[in-house]
């Protein structure tokens, strides 16, 4: 909005030029994210409190310990990321850009269905919320329109196209099959946060790392020279996308403050399925679908823990693990919770730096 207002006005007053750097704006909303996480957390926090009574329904076949610590937590704490997350945004971006409103929309979108899941868990008192057909469903009508969005947006040949990371000249026109396979992108990544979505911060914080990384990634792909030096592919517009993600680390930033260790609110659905699905947006747009995997890696451990360990015991009757997600695993063994989140926050930071890589080893 911003943007849009100051702009046309440059020439009317000089320092209005501020504004048409992605970096001044994209620092600016991470300011603004944070503020307002802040200054709204107390409130959101006893609003939430007072509505839900007992609070998030614990897992009675968890860590034992979480029974004790975790019991009266109020959920919804992803409300206040999003409200900090679209003000910024909407603030601070470029309304014309319509990667920002497919960004906008997967957030509202997915955001709304955690927030159904998390209403039906409080209300039953039921740690399983809604079903899981119900969810899929949801989850993949918004990533269906969110695909068809991107694939308008976009510029042949990328529009339907996948690139391959450390090859330079590689371009798989996926065509219709591109629809599915960004379906498959978003509502992935969404789920294998929410499956971190486990321990008091433990999945913000690596939202945060790779959305600093899709930042920076964006912004290479949105500006002609840079990737043409990178060798990347050039994706007009994309660079918008680094101020979406500012907002998500700033808004993040703020809810880590209450989020911390013993957290005062927990993410719930509402916020783990939106910033996933967002996540997983931006790399489609950015064309670095693939990377998503390296730099979104300890998602992908989370999410193959579960699978593994859900195949196992139906095929053989016995688990690999203690207990899944991979994060309850070391709770078994003895790990103290906050041993086990920074040391899958220092996993997390260095699959970010390989992902990275990516950008120049081609």
């Amino acid at each position: 909005m911003l943007f849009n207002i100051f702009v046309p006005l440059v020439d009317a007053f000089g320092p209005f030029n501020l504004f048409r750097y992605l970096t001044f704006r994209t620092a600016g909303a991470v300011l603004t994210a944070l503020a307002i996480a802040f200054l709204m957390g107390p409130r959101v926090i006893r609003w939430l409190r007072s509505r839900q009574g007992e609070g998030q329904p614990i897992r009675s076949d968890g860590p034992e310990s979480h029974l004790a610590r975790k019991k009266g937590t109020p959920t919804m704490g992803g409300f206040l990321i999003l409200i900090a997350l679209v003000l910024s945004t909407l603030l601070w971006a470029d309304l014309r850009n319509g990667f920002v409103w497919v960004i906008i929309w997967v957030l509202v979108g997915f955001g709304a269905i955690g927030f159904a899941d998390d209403y039906m868990k409080l209300t039953r008192r039921n740690p399983k919320g809604i079903s899981s057909k119900v969810k899929l469903l949801g989850q993949l009508a918004v990533a269906l329109t969110a695909s068809f969005g991107i694939m308008w947006l976009t510029a042949s040949p990328l529009d339907t196209s996948l690139t391959v990371p450390f090859l330079k000249d590689v371009l798989i026109n996926l065509g219709w099959f591109f629809v599915p396979f960004t379906m498959l992108v978003m509502v992935g990544a969404s789920n294998a946060v929410n499956l971190t979505d486990g321990l008091d911060g433990l999945a913000i914080v690596p939202v945060m790392i790779a959305c600093g990384c899709f930042a920076l990634i964006a912004y290479l792909c949105g500006n002609a020279v840079f990737s043409s030096y990178l060798q990347i592919r050039h994706v007009p517009g994309a660079g918008e996308l680094a101020v979406v993600c500012g907002a998500v680390i700033g808004a993040g930033l703020g809810f880590l403050w209450y989020n911390a260790p013993p957290a005062m609110v927990f993410m719930g659905d509402t916020g783990s399925l939106s910033l996933g699905g967002a996540l997983g947006a931006i790399a489609v747009i950015a064309k670095h679908e693939l990377v998503l995997v390296i730099i979104g890696g300890l998602f992908v451990l989370e999410t193959i823990s579960v699978i593994v360990q859900v195949a196992s015991f139906k095929l053989t009757g016995k688990r690999v693990f203690r207990m899944a997600p991979l994060h309850h695993h070391f709770e078994k063994k003895g790990w103290a919770e906050p041993t086990v989140v920074i040391r899958f926050w220092i996993i997390a930071v260095v699959l970010a730096l390989i992902g990275l890589s990516t950008l120049k080893l081609r």
